[in-house]
This record gives structure tokens, sequence and C-alpha cells, in this order.
């Protein structure tokens, strides 16, 4: 083989190799696709069946909950009408959880109660609406035996590792968590808080 041989064999090799490597990247591409529009359509299909449930149950006035719910159970329902953010609340903030639903901190208190209630949610899905969120916004937490209403103080960019956003005054509190900056691609590096005072709440 001469040389003029051997430089067309190696560029077919480069070419050969190229096209490979297009094609697995492609179909990586697809598959991140794919899994996200799977993650998103989960999330939706839950948290409309558990509309549902919480439509459907009676409404009651119960006692203040001494005992914590079961991890997975559904809490209530959270909205901040001027964002058009309407999520159910589950107990409990594992990975599986947040998937689907907006998850209670379980070592803070529930949502109506003496001191600090943490919710958090993911960025990019159904915690996305807050990338809009401003002093004064009206938020409520309705459960099939109450309605709490809560009224925006601030918002902060802070560090994942300040866990004093978790810390209570002692008042009614509500704290919402979801990570930042909103259109980072990736781990993003920073947490967004939305913190919140109840204002009043009544029976269902």
């Amino acid at each position: 083989m001469n040389h003029t041989d051997s430089a067309h064999a190696a560029r077919g090799m480069v070419a050969c190799a190229l096209r490979t490597a297009s094609g697995v990247l492609l179909l990586i591409g697809l598959a991140a696709v794919g899994y996200a529009a799977y993650v998103i359509e989960y999330a939706r299909t839950y948290q409309a069946v558990q509309e549902r449930i919480l439509e459907a149950a009676p409404a009651s006035v119960a006692p203040r909950i001494a005992e914590p719910p079961a991890e997975g159970s559904t809490l209530g329902r959270l909205q901040i009408p001027r964002l058009g953010l309407r999520v159910i609340v589950v107990q409990g903030d594992s990975p599986q959880i947040l998937k689907r639903a907006v998850g209670h901190l379980p070592e803070t208190t529930l949502p109506g109660e003496d001191g600090n209630a943490a919710l958090a949610g993911h960025r990019d899905t159904l915690f996305r609406p807050l990338r809009g969120v401003r002093a004064g916004d009206a938020i409520t937490f309705e459960t099939p035996s109450r309605v709490v209403r809560y009224q925006v103080e601030w918002t902060q960019v802070v560090a994942p590792t300040s866990i004093e956003v978790l810390r209570s005054s002692g008042a009614h509190e509500l704290t919402l968590i979801t990570c930042f900056p909103f259109d980072f691609v990736g781990s993003a590096p920073n947490r967004f808080i939305v913190r919140a005072r109840e204002v009043d709440q009544e029976p269902r």
C-alpha cells in the first residue's frame, strides 16, 4: 500500500469513528429527552390522581396531628395563584417522592402548626414557577380539614449547607426550597428560598 492509499484509509477510519461517535451521542441525547419527558408525565399523572382524591375527601375539622404522617402520604395542596402554581404536597423528601410531588421535610413542622414548615421541590418541574415569586404573594395550603393562608415575606439564595433557613422564629411560617439557578444545567450549586408567614386559617 502506497502513501496515498494509507492516507485514504486513515481518513476513512477517522470518518467512520466520527459517524459512530455522532450516532452514540444522538442516542444518548434521545434517551435523555425521553427520560425527561417520562419524569414530567409521571409527575403530571400523579398530581392529577391526587388532586381528584383530595377533592373527593370529605370536609372535616381534624385535630392537630401529634404523630408525623407516614412517608409518601399526601398532606394537601399548595397554591400560589399569581404564579399559576398548584401542586400536591407529600410527606418526605426522598428522590422518588420529589419526582412526582413537592415534599415536606419530615424534620420540620406541618403547615398550619407552630414553627417553620419546609417544603422542597424540583426547579425544573413543579417548583419552576417560583422563579417569578415576589414579596407579598399569597400562598394557600389546603388539606381535607382546613385551609391555611400565607404571605411571602422574602426570598433568598443560599448555599446547600445553610440549614439556618429551617429555623423558626416561633410563629407559623412556611419555607419553600428549590435549586438555583433555575436554568442551570446539571446539579445546581445553590438553593432558592421563599419564606412566608401565616396570615390566617379556617376549617375547610
